[in-house]
């Protein structure tokens, strides 16, 4: 349950951020997984290609960095780094 309210965020930014600039497709998208928000790489990518499904950003390149430092002020966070689109 914890993992589909990320990715429904996730994608509602993803979506947002697309009508600002006008894009029709989402080609690539990256994130920054805290060390404590407790989704490894390939969780989080299995969640994200079965949220994306139907959407504008299905079969984007997904690249997730990991950090490791527990001290990090956003270390229970998930941030969305950048998205690349088409026009």
């Amino acid at each position: 349950m914890h993992e589909a309210s990320i990715m429904n965020d996730l994608m509602a930014k993803i979506k947002d951020i697309a009508k600002k600039e006008g894009v029709t497709r989402v080609t690539g998208i990256e994130v920054w997984l805290g060390a404590l928000s407790h989704m490894s790489a390939e969780h989080f990518r299995e969640h994200f290609e079965e949220s994306s499904k139907g959407s504008l950003a299905e079969g984007a390149r997904l690249d997730v960095e990991c950090s490791d430092d527990i001290r990090h002020p956003d270390a229970q966070t998930i941030m969305l780094r950048s998205i690349e689109a088409e026009d």
